[in-house]
């Protein structure tokens, strides 16, 4: 009996003791609590910036075609072919794992082509008549971007946002608008009924763009702020630029009045960007 007591004894003493033994103070348990919770609230990075591309357009395309054909038909002036686009940007941007960034903007070209000086003639092929005309060709682009990149080097970072040099590759996608203004004389080619159609107003466009490239970020040591720079090469093709008369009829313009010459504008190639970035964290 005294043996079955002992034994008993020493089993809630074991227990005891190994309840004593793991027991937490209220110090640790809020001590615990806090990791926990600091744990959950990471911080994220993410950045603002302003941007300024150029891009070197591939010389061979419609457009430039397009210049050589009808600067024959007036009877002083010429236009120029177009060789450079440059464009100004705005994105936003988070770095959404150690090495992966996303961000989102938008950009404008400044207006390329031109306005020849007044007083010019242009002949028009349908009738063999000289008209008097004051010639003009301006485009203008626009779009709206989403790019993703990956840092190979040095990955900025929530703490100690852009410390040292970073090197990264990236891609972009955007959808892009063109608007197109000719003057109201050109020769233009309506594709319902093979007829031209004299008064011309905004040919208008739209079409996907993508781009890589690869880059490289460097602290300025000032604000967060860090100055960036990217080479690499963008895809844009416009190849609906058109617009509709009053009896929904297609009109677009075309290098020889047919269907076979109509005029893509190509403003693909190599692209170089310069953009300053003000990084945040929350």
């Amino acid at each position: 009996m005294r043996l079955r007591i002992a034994l008993v004894s020493l089993v809630l003493a074991l227990i005891l003791g190994a309840d004593l033994a793991t027991a937490e103070t209220e110090q640790e348990i809020i001590d615990r609590y806090l990791k926990k919770t600091v744990t959950k609230h990471t911080h994220k990075l993410g950045w603002a910036s302003i941007n300024f591309s150029v891009d070197r357009i591939n010389r061979h395309n419609d457009y430039n075609d397009f210049t050589i054909v009808e600067s024959a038909k007036l009877s002083s002036g010429s236009f120029s072919w177009i060789e450079q686009g440059f464009s100004v940007g705005a994105d936003f941007g988070v770095v959404f794992k150690k090495r992966f960034a996303w961000s989102l903007g938008g950009e404008y070209w400044l207006k390329l082509g031109e306005k020849l000086p007044e007083g010019d003639t242009y002949l028009q092929l349908s009738t063999s008549t000289l008209v008097s005309a004051n010639p003009m060709s301006e485009l203008q682009v626009f779009g709206v971007t989403t790019s993703f990149q990956y840092f190979l080097i040095n990955p900025p970072q929530a703490a100690t946002k852009l410390n040292k040099w970073s090197v990264r590759l990236g891609g972009t996608v955007g959808y892009y608008t063109a608007n197109w203004d000719l003057w109201p004389e050109y020769e233009n080619l309506n594709l319902s009924t093979s007829q031209p159609v004299n008064v011309n107003t905004t040919y208008k466009g739209t079409a996907p763009g993508f781009s890589f490239n690869v880059g490289f970020d460097y602290p300025l040591g000032l604000w967060d702020m860090g100055l960036a720079m990217d080479a690499g090469y963008l895809y844009l093709n416009f190849g609906n630029v058109a617009w509709y008369n009053t009896n929904d009829e297609e009109i677009v313009a075309s290098l020889d009045g047919t269907e076979d010459g109509r005029i893509d504008l190509a403003l693909s190639g190599v692209r170089g960007k310069i953009e300053l970035k003000r990084y945040f964290s929350w």
